[in-house]
């Protein structure tokens, strides 16, 4: 009797332990299932950067840091160094000049300029100097102090400093312009030079806006004089 029992129960007990196993692996393959979906929502939310290609190429999708390897090297040379070093000198004789207009200038179209030029460049000086101090010379280098002011192109000399200096009204106008033209033609062309041979990101953003803003001052200044 309890032989044919326990024969009884024997399928039942196979039945349950199945259903349990079934059910346990179910569990299994939904938590795989969900942490699957996970990586792959993460995978999808990573950030990504779009690189354009060239002319031609389809664009590359870089991971982060890919596009970091990818980044150019803009570390400052020797010409971003001495251009930088020589602007802050040829700014500041412009502003030696323009400091004399309100005084001295007699149309009234020469002092707004030379507000303008002052407004303009003493932030620049600001800049620059800022730029030096991160950036300073390697040991060992000379940084680009090896040159001469006077030689910049555009800058004027004592003599004709004095000559301003002593000017007034009208014959004053007619020499700051002068002067002032030269001496924007000097900055643009130091700026093309930088353009050309140095390698930083920021000097290079420095040199188009002197090209810009000058080129402009340029053209004013002629149709003035």
């Amino acid at each position: 009797m309890a032989k044919a029992l326990r024969s009884r129960e024997a399928p039942t007990a196979l039945l349950h332990r199945t259903a349990a196993a079934v059910a346990t692996a179910g569990l299994l393959l939904t938590l795989a299932g969900c942490q699957g979906e996970g990586t792959d929502r993460a995978a999808e939310e990573r950030p990504v950067v779009v690189a354009p290609g060239r002319p031609g190429e389809k664009a590359r999708t870089l991971t982060p840091e890919q596009a970091a390897k990818a980044k150019p090297d803009d570390s400052p040379n020797a010409a971003d160094r001495a251009y930088v070093q020589r602007m802050i000198e040829h700014h500041r004789q412009a502003l030696t000049m323009s400091a004399l207009a309100p005084e001295r200038a007699a149309a009234d179209g020469v002092k707004r300029l030379a507000e303008r030029i002052s407004a303009a460049q003493r932030p620049e000086i600001g800049a620059m100097e800022k730029w030096l101090t991160l950036h300073p010379a390697p040991s060992g280098g000379s940084g680009g102090h090896d040159h001469d002011h006077a030689a910049m192109p555009g800058m004027a000399t004592e003599e004709q400093l004095k000559e301003l200096t002593g000017a007034g009204g009208a014959d004053f106008d007619r020499l700051f312009l002068k002067l002032m033209t030269a001496h924007h033609e000097g900055a643009v062309k130091m700026a093309g030079e930088a353009l050309a041979a140095g390698n930083n990101v920021a000097v290079e953003e420095m040199a188009t806006e002197v090209v810009a803003t000058q080129s402009a001052e340029i053209h004013r200044m002629r149709a003035m004089g």
